[in-house]
């Protein structure tokens, strides 16, 4: 499963606020990159107030305003709605000079940042120019973009609220790019939306209502990332009964809590599994943070791959 994802142009990790999500977008970056494949990791943010929290995840240095090489193979940016502006006014205006002094304009920046369809355009914007960039020979500049997404209800924007646009400005520069933009968030080859969510019956319910919001628009859901998995270490059926039979023996034990967990993330995973209908990947509850548990959960994507790709194989 991983291979195809590193084919696509961009990798769109969604999920709402607390399940790990700039975690495993940086996982995902790490382990692109240990593939041999050459990674652009973007954190989208409708506001550049405020330190990165995906750039220290894998050793990012400075703002990310700009592309920021991290190590070979992998770079670092902040993708923000008024750097996609600029963006756009840099294309559509004939001289950068005036694109400068337009966002000189107070007026026009307010009005920019006012409308949430604006905000959204500029990030999608950005996102696009991106992936158009190319080399001198006519590779692409960024062949793997893995972009974290804002919170859920900005990352639907993106696919949601420039239909408005288009409804009011179906032509010209505007309409021309939010179709390029629609174009390529609904592109299953270019794009893919992975779901990041925990072994929780709150969060995977959430995950499964962002799937359907995801799927009614269109866009192309690949994946579901269960972070924070607890480790079974009684696999089996007989290992199980022999474990529940001890402690019946025994009564109340410091293990039942820890047990009892292990059965609700289990349930939990059968349900998200069943819902999302999409290749599942489980990545282990690990003491580590921070750098040194990207490390760690990208060395251990290979072999949940391996037994993923075994188990869906005829």
């Amino acid at each position: 499963m991983l291979e195809a994802l590193w084919t696509k142009r961009a990798l769109l990790v969604s999920g709402k606020g607390g399940v790990g999500k700039s975690t495993l977008a940086a996982t995902l970056a790490r382990a692109a990159v240990r593939a041999g494949h050459t990674v652009l990791l973007a954190e989208v943010t409708p506001s550049m107030e405020g330190p990165s929290v995906l750039g220290p995840l894998v050793g990012a240095k400075g703002p990310g305003t700009e592309v920021t090489p991290v190590e070979p193979g992998l770079s670092f940016l902040r993708i923000s709605a008024a750097s996609g502006h600029r963006r756009f006014l840099e294309d559509v205006l004939p001289m950068r000079l005036m694109a400068d002094a337009a966002l000189r304009s107070r007026a026009l920046r307010r009005f920019l940042e006012a409308g949430p369809s604006l905000r959204e355009l500029g990030l999608m914007y950005q996102m696009l120019d991106l992936v158009r960039q190319t080399r001198p020979d006519g590779r692409a500049l960024y062949p793997l973009c893995v972009m974290d997404l804002p919170a859920t209800g900005h990352a639907l924007a993106m696919a949601s609220l420039p239909r408005a646009i288009l409804s009011l400005l179906p032509g010209g520069p505007i309409g021309r790019a939010v179709r390029e933009g629609l174009e390529f968030l609904q592109d299953p080859v270019r794009t893919a939306v992975l779901l990041a969510t925990l072994p929780e019956p709150l969060p995977v319910s959430e995950a499964l209502q962002l799937a359907g919001e995801v799927r009614r628009l269109g866009m192309p859901l690949a994946a579901a990332l269960l972070n924070r998995m607890p480790a079974n270490p009684f696999p089996t059926p007989e290992s199980r009964a022999a474990l529940d039979k001890l402690l019946a023996a025994s009564g109340p034990h410091e293990g039942s809590r820890a047990l009892s967990r292990l059965a609700v993330a289990e349930t939990s995973r059968a349900r998200l599994e069943q819902g999302v209908a999409t290749p599942l990947l489980c990545l282990p509850d690990l003491l580590a943070s921070g750098p040194a548990l990207v490390e760690q959960l990208a060395a251990a994507l290979i072999p949940l791959n391996a037994r993923l790709s075994r188990k869906e194989a005829p």
